[in-house]
């Protein structure tokens, strides 16, 4: 399997990228986890909106790992939810250590604590209530989960690789609503198999035709969506961490677990 990964300076890793007063080189960007992990010094509002945008990205891995550690599919999705609510109602990011901040590392640590501790089905709440994370128009919870491969992974393993897979698929997410935004809807729906994967012999000219386009125009337009799809996967990255460093790390870590 293709990934678009390849190392690039931490200056690089910015969403969105910004440039110095003196036009100098790009700084790492305030990002969503950045922002959450500062909420103790800056306004609380903005943290919190970029919190809920996080848990609303990563709502799933969070679901996987809660049926992997045997709890039923209704309990599951209940816990889910109410661990969510909790984690921004009681603002328990406020306990992560700025130096060892990974968004994804301390919502792990964080839920692992939820649900050792013993709480009372009485102050569970309702599904659909204050916060929902799982969007009318998308398979149910259950539905998306039946359709994971069956496998002997750790309930930790298998949240790390859909923590993976959710990144990248937020990235391409963001990706093919770029190219609808420039009228490339029909390139990116013809070519999205080959950003993550080599093409079979004859797949660059199938397109072409089916385009209207010559095989090298395809190449290229695939090669420049590529490129691009990298640059929003490290945005994507680089939201859920505290500083550059981290993300050159958090991505490596990333490839390494769908490789394995």
């Amino acid at each position: 399997m293709f990934f678009c990964y390849r190392a690039s300076r931490t200056s690089d890793m910015t969403e969105p990228a910004q440039e110095s007063a003196g036009g100098g080189p790009r700084i790492f960007a305030t990002t969503h986890w950045s922002v959450v992990l500062a909420a103790g010094e800056t306004d609380a509002e903005p943290a919190q909106r970029a919190l809920e945008t996080l848990c609303r990205a990563y709502w799933f891995p969070i679901y996987v790992y809660v049926r992997r550690k045997g709890h039923g599919a209704e309990d599951a999705q209940d816990l889910t939810q109410e661990f969510f609510a909790q984690f921004i109602a009681k603002e328990l990011h406020r306990q992560a250590d700025r130096e060892k901040g990974r968004f994804r590392t301390f919502l792990l640590a964080t839920l692992d604590h939820f649900l050792a501790r013993e709480w009372s089905r009485a102050h569970r709440q309702k599904r659909g209530g204050q916060f929902t994370f799982v969007s009318l128009d998308q398979p149910s919870p259950e539905e998306r989960y039946q359709l994971e491969p069956v496998d002997s992974e750790t309930p930790a393993k298998k949240f790390a690789k859909q923590w993976a897979l959710t990144v990248l698929q937020n990235a391409l997410t963001a990706l093919e609503k770029e190219c609808a935004a420039a009228g490339k809807e029909a390139l990116f729906n013809q070519v999205r198999g080959l950003l993550s994967d080599e093409p079979d012999d004859g797949a660059y000219a199938g397109i072409g035709e089916r385009l209207g386009m010559t095989e090298g125009a395809v190449r290229v337009a695939v090669h420049r969506l590529r490129r691009r799809y990298g640059e929003l996967l490290r945005a994507e990255v680089a939201q859920t961490v505290g500083s550059a460093n981290e993300a050159e790390d958090e991505l490596r870590h990333l490839m390494a677990v769908l490789r394995e």
